[in-house]
């Protein structure tokens, strides 16, 4: 199954995230928004979790204790590059706290599933499939006012993924 761990963000979080999602670049450019009940923060991507494995990794990851800490929004950027624009991203601060949480996951499954190897503090607004004026499209994406809300990260979830035709859904399967 394809799944993956990460965490949710509040309601009010995702209704800023919602608003950053700038309507107006269709005009210069082609991108599939995130859906607002699919904003969330991965921490490892698992796509191949065999169902054998399943029991092991809901133990293992329950041995890690979240200490609850708080984040903020960051800054919007852009994957791979504000040139080539695949991915429009938002930031959480500070990184460190996320990293930290990122890095006992990994420690946790390492007998499973390989490390992450370039591990980046972001959620996904949304996939560009192209762009025709990429300055234009990234001062639109920018342009976009928004407070560096805070909210408070206290547990994490496994979530498995099912893609359809209208996006990903993901349902929780255990929270830690």
């Amino acid at each position: 199954m394809r799944a993956f761990i990460g965490f949710d963000l509040p309601e009010n979080v995702r209704n800023i995230l919602l608003s950053l999602q700038n309507k107006q670049v269709s005009k210069v450019a082609k991108v599939k928004w995130v859906a607002k009940k699919n904003f969330h923060l991965c921490l490892k991507f698992l796509p191949n979790l065999l169902e054998k494995d399943l029991e092991k990794v809901k133990d293992l990851l329950s041995q890690i204790k979240v200490k609850p800490f708080e984040v903020k929004l960051g800054d919007v950027g852009f994957f791979p590059n504000e040139i080539n624009i695949n991915v429009v991203w938002i930031g959480l601060e500070p990184e460190i706290k996320i990293m930290e949480l990122q890095q006992d996951v990994d420690d946790k499954l390492r007998e499973l599933f390989k490390p992450e190897e370039r591990f980046a503090v972001h959620v996904t607004l949304g996939r560009v499939k192209y762009a025709k004026d990429v300055e234009l499209f990234r001062n639109l994406i920018l342009s976009k006012d928004y407070d560096h809300v805070k909210f408070k990260v206290d547990s994490f979830k496994l979530y498995k993924t099912d893609l359809n035709k209208e996006g990903p859904r993901y349902t929780v399967i255990e929270e830690f």
